[in-house]
């Protein structure tokens, strides 16, 4: 998948990969570089450790409607299909 750079220096992210990453208008993105690429991450709010039945369990911070639906049957599938 390619894109662009208009004149302003922004780049579309196509929708496929925002709505697999959830990333919607107003996401922060850690962007980084070194001397051959340039990478764009979702700032992401670590968990918080709560314990559950004596154990340790991650929970998210934020609300869970703003949690990105993952379908991980689907990206077990692409990923598959990744491979010759």
């Amino acid at each position: 998948m390619t894109t662009t750079i208009d004149k302003a220096g922004r780049v579309v992210i196509p929708v496929a990969v925002r709505e697999r990453l959830g990333l919607r208008p107003g996401t922060p993105l850690l962007v980084s570089a070194d001397e051959t690429s340039v990478t764009l991450a979702p700032v992401v709010t670590p968990p918080t450790l709560v314990r559950r039945r004596g154990r340790l369990v991650a929970r998210p911070v934020v609300d869970r409607r703003d949690l990105p639906r993952v379908d991980v049957a689907r990206m077990i599938e692409e990923e598959r299909n990744r491979w010759p």
